[in-house]
Order: C-alpha cells, then sequence, then structure tokens
C-alpha cells in the first residue's frame, strides 16, 4: 500500500526530547462480572507504553479492543489490577490530593463537545471551571489566553456565548481550551473530531499540531480513524482484546504492517491495494480470552494454512506470546509485534541476511 495515499498529508516531524513524561508497565485493568458466578473481563491485560514529552501516540484498534479503558487508566481515572502507571517516573498515587495535582497535569478531551459542555453554562464559565477547581489565580487572563491560543480570537466576544451559539469546530476548541488553561503535560483525547464535520476535522488537528509545537505537550490519541493517526502521530499503537500487539511509526505500520490483524484493518482503507481481508470467527470477548495467540481464532494466515507452512501453527493455537516491551527500539528502530508468524519470518530474513 502506498502510505502516502492514506492521508492528505505526510506526519509532522516529532519534537520528542526523548523525556519519558507518562508510562504503563505491565498494566492489566479487570472488570468484575455482572453476576458472582461470572468470569470477569480483562479490558487490559499487560501494557507497556512510554509516552515521551512533545510526543503523540495514537491508540487504535476496534471496538472492545482496551483501546479507550487503556487511556482511562492513564488518566488515573481506573486503577490497574496489577502493574503501575508512572509520571515522570514516580509511580502514581491514587490518593485524593495526588489524584488531583495529576489530572491538572493530564488532561482529557472528549469527542462529542456539545455532550460533554454544559448548555447552561457559557463559554467563559465552561473554561474557567478547571481554574476555580484548582483555585488558580488570574482566571480571566488564563480563560483569555487559553481561548486565544485554541484559535477563539478575541476570547471576550466568546465569553458570554453558549454551547448552542457556537459551530461543532468552535465546541471543540472551547474543550480544547478548558484543557489547556490548566497548563497541561499530557492530553489525553478520545476520538477528538469523530463528531465533526470533514471540513472542520483539517483544523482541529492541525490545531493539536501546533499546540505541540508551542508547548511541548505530549498527546495520547484513541481512535478509529487510521487517516487520522497517520497525519498526526508519532508512533502508532494496535490493540486486540487488551494488548498492544504491534507499535511503530505511523510510515512503519502502514507501509509494512507485521501483524495479521493490523494488516486485516489496513485493508479496508479507500486506497489500499487488493481486497479488503474480512475477519471470521468469533468477535474478541474479554472474559474469555484464548490460549496461544489472543487473535488465532481469527487470523487469515492461520486459516489459510500460512502458519501452517512457516511451521509455527501449533505455536499460534497454544504457545502465549510475551508483552511487547515500552523500550526505544519502537522509536527510530524496527517496529515491534506480538506474532509468531512475524518472528519467523523476520528471524529467516534476518538468517538469510548474514548468510
Amino acid at each position: 500500500m502506498s502510505v502516502a495515499s492514506v492521508g492528505p498529508s505526510s506526519p509532522q516531524p516529532a519534537p520528542a526530547t526523548g523525556e519519558t513524561v507518562l508510562s504503563a508497565h505491565e498494566v492489566v485493568v479487570e472488570f468484575a462480572g455482572r453476576r458472582r458466578s461470572a468470569p470477569g473481563a480483562r479490558a487490559v491485560d499487560g501494557v507497556n507504553l512510554d509516552i515521551a514529552r512533545g510526543e503523540i501516540v495514537a491508540l487504535v484498534g476496534e471496538s472492545g479492543c482496551g483501546k479507550t479503558t487503556l487511556a482511562r487508566t492513564l488518566m488515573g481515572l481506573e486503577r490497574p489490577a496489577r502493574g503501575e502507571v508512572r509520571f515522570r517516573g514516580e509511580p502514581l498515587s491514587y490518593r485524593m490530593r495526588a489524584l488531583r495535582r495529576y489530572r491538572r497535569a493530564v488532561q482529557l478531551v472528549l469527542q462529542d463537545p456539545m455532550g460533554s459542555l454544559n448548555p447552561h453554562h457559557t463559554v467563559y464559565e465552561a473554561v474557567a471551571e478547571g481554574v476555580r477547581i484548582h483555585r488558580l489565580p488570574d482566571e480571566e487572563q488564563r480563560v483569555a489566553e487559553a481561548l486565544s491560543r485554541c484559535g477563539l480570537r478575541p476570547p471576550q466576544r466568546f465569553f458570554q456565548r453558549y454551547p448552542h451559539e457556537l459551530s461543532g469546530g468552535q465546541r471543540q476548541r472551547v474543550v480544547i481550551a478548558g484543557a489547556l488553561v490548566l497548563d497541561p503535560v499530557v492530553l489525553v483525547a478520545d476520538e477528538p473530531v469523530a463528531s465533526l464535520d470533514a471540513s472542520v476535522r483539517g483544523e482541529i488537528l492541525s490545531l493539536v499540531l501546533r499546540l505541540r509545537e508551542e508547548l511541548g505537550l505530549s498527546a495520547i490519541m484513541v481512535t478509529h480513524d487510521l487517516g487520522l493517526a497517520w497525519n498526526v502521530a508519532d508512533r502508532l499503537a494496535v490493540m486486540y482484546l487488551g494488548r498492544i500487539v504491534e507499535l511503530g511509526t505511523p510510515e512503519q505500520v502502514f507501509a509494512d504492517p507485521q501483524h495479521p490483524y493490523t494488516r486485516a484493518l489496513m485493508s479496508v482503507l479507500p486506497e489500499s491495494p487488493g481486497t479488503p481481508i474480512v475477519l471470521t470467527g468469533e468477535p474478541p470477548d474479554p472474559t474469555r480470552i484464548p490460549s496461544g495467540c489472543r487473535f488465532h481464532p481469527r487470523c487469515q494466515e492461520l486459516a489459510s494454512g500460512v502458519a501452517a507452512s512457516a511451521g509455527v501453527d501449533r505455536d499460534c493455537t497454544g504457545t502465549p506470546l510475551p508483552v511487547l516491551p515500552a523500550g526505544a527500539g519502537d522509536r527510530g528502530g524496527a517496529p515491534l509485534v506480538a506474532c509468531h508468524l512475524a518472528a519467523a519470518s523476520n528471524a529467516r530474513t534476518a538468517s538469510a541476511g548474514s548468510s
């Protein structure tokens, strides 16, 4: 697939400094069953992920893969059953005062601005809410600066407007301003442009990139939109059934996807060559995680006999794959992939190259 065909522009160069500001280490998040006898759901099942200062990481995957739960856990809204979230190298504390300080530094941007803004509050009140909660000085100046940074100028013109008096793009800018007013270090954006018209999406994505450049903000983008991931992300983490199965730069993942699940996702893009890959079998169920590779019940390579030809079919169905590390190998190096077939193929390529 031609990478250039996925989006209208090339990914922006990453200004990441290398300093890790937020990370997940072996994070597991479980939810109890509705009945005592019902098995619990493991929504996140061992995730390692580092986010550097100034870096944008996109979490992609189908509904139910765990990406939103992972984002909520990184926000401190869910507490891991095992593993830990670290902020600037320190484990996240779940005491009330510590969480309050943390949530000023790591701010959430929701996908539906009309739903996240109180219709009875003016723009000024919506943006000033965080300032009042954290009892910060210079309220009006902070609100005005946040609105200006988000392209709502002059800010005083918008102070007394209500959400229904704004366009969809303006409402999303107000939501982003409500996060920026607290001077955060990381933005967690859950489908930030999903509810917007196509004509407005580009403006909001350009705003996110500009804020990254100006403020050194890091961001985690939760999205189904692979085009969005291509255009704004520095790294792409593909999730399936609670784990990251492939991690690399957009160029690496789009140009040469290694995991069969990633290839299936890429195959349905409008400009993707060949026939779209239709996954068969039951949708993933976090209460019943398969043995071996958790994707094997739906894997097109196993069903077609490709895995058997490579001699890894028994591994696919019976040998668990290790959790991908969060190390630096995915920045500037080879992409990381959790797949027996990909590992065998890469081993053969390395062997052929050394002979």
